[in-house]
C-alpha cells in the first residue's frame, strides 16, 4: 500500500478474477457508480487508486437512493433488460453472473443451520417471501452497505468492493443499504425510508417509466429478507443496533 494506492488481498486467484470482472461490468453498464480505478492485478490481489473518504451516514440516504436508482436504471437499459431474475446471466467473457434466487435460497438454508431462523416453518416462510419478490425488471446487487461507499470532502461518491455481484430486483440493494444504516446508526427518522424509496423510484423511472414502480410493501419484503441474510454479522462491522425499524434482531443474532 502507498499513499496513492490501496491493495486488497483475496484467498484465491478465482476471487481476484471475479472482483476485476465485476469492476469492469459496473464501469460499463452502471455508469452512474464511480469506482476507484484498478491500477494493478496480482495472483491474489487487486490494487486500486486510493480514495480518501468517509462511509455513508443516514443523512446521505436520499442522495444514495437516487444514485442507486440511476445505476440500476442504467444497467437495465444497457445489459439487463431481457435478463430473468431466476437464470444466471453471462458476462462478456462467458462467466456466470449469479441469479437472484439460487444464492439466496442456499443462504437462507444456512441461516436455519446456523440458528438464525427458529425452525423449518420459518425457513419455508422466508423462501416463499424470496420467491414472491423474484419478479419485475432486473437490476443488480453489489452489497450496498455504508462501508462500501466513500464520500470525499468535495461530496464525490465512490463505490467500492466488487467482490460479489448478482442479479436482483429493483430496490433490493436499496433495502440492503437501509437495513445496514439502521444496524450501524440506529433507528431513522419517521419518513426517511419512504423518502429514500421515492428518490430511488424517480431516478429509476428517468431511464424507463416501468422502473419506478417499487412500492413500500415490496421494499419491506426486501428489508425482511436482508434482516435474516445479514443476521450473522450482528455485532461486527459496526452493526450494533437492531436490524428492522421497530423490530428486534432476528433470533440468534445477538
Amino acid at each position: 500500500m502507498t499513499a496513492e494506492r490501496f491493495t486488497k488481498y483475496y484467498e484465491t486467484p478465482a476471487r481476484v478474477t471475479a472482483a476485476v470482472r465485476h469492476h469492469v461490468w459496473i464501469a460499463e453498464h452502471a455508469t452512474p457508480l464511480q469506482q476507484p480505478s484498478v491500477t494493478g492485478v496480482g495472483p491474489t490481489s487487486v490494487t486500486f487508486e486510493r480514495v480518501e473518504g468517509r462511509p455513508a451516514r443516514p443523512e446521505d440516504l436520499p442522495m444514495l437512493a437516487e444514485l442507486l436508482g440511476n445505476a440500476h436504471g442504467a444497467a437495465w437499459t444497457s445489459d439487463l433488460r431481457s435478463a430473468p431474475l431466476w437464470t444466471p446471466h453471462r458476462f462478456q467473457d462467458g462467466a456466470a453472473f449469479g441469479d437472484y434466487l439460487g444464492p439466496r435460497q442456499a443462504a437462507l438454508r444456512r441461516r436455519l443451520a446456523q440458528g438464525f431462523l427458529p425452525d423449518k416453518f420459518a425457513l419455508d416462510t422466508m423462501l416463499t417471501l424470496l420467491e414472491k419478490t423474484a419478479e419485475g425488471p432486473t437490476a443488480f446487487y453489489k452489497d450496498c452497505n455504508p462501508r462500501n461507499f466513500l464520500i470525499t470532502e468535495t461530496g464525490a461518491v465512490y463505490t467500492v468492493d466488487t467482490d460479489d455481484l448478482t442479479l436482483a430486483p429493483l430496490a433490493y440493494d436499496l433495502a440492503k443499504l437501509i437495513v445496514t444504516l439502521i444496524a450501524t446508526y440506529g433507528p431513522q427518522p419517521e419518513g426517511a425510508v419512504s423518502a429514500a424509496l421515492a428518490a430511488y423510484n424517480r431516478a429509476a423511472a428517468s431511464h424507463d417509466v416501468r422502473l419506478g414502480a417499487t412500492g413500500r410493501e415490496r421494499l419491506d419484503d426486501f428489508v425482511a429478507l436482508h434482516a435474516v441474510l445479514t443476521a450473522p454479522y450482528a455485532g461486527r462491522n459496526g452493526y450494533c443496533h437492531g436490524w428492522l425499524p421497530g423490530h428486534h434482531r432476528p433470533r440468534g443474532s445477538a
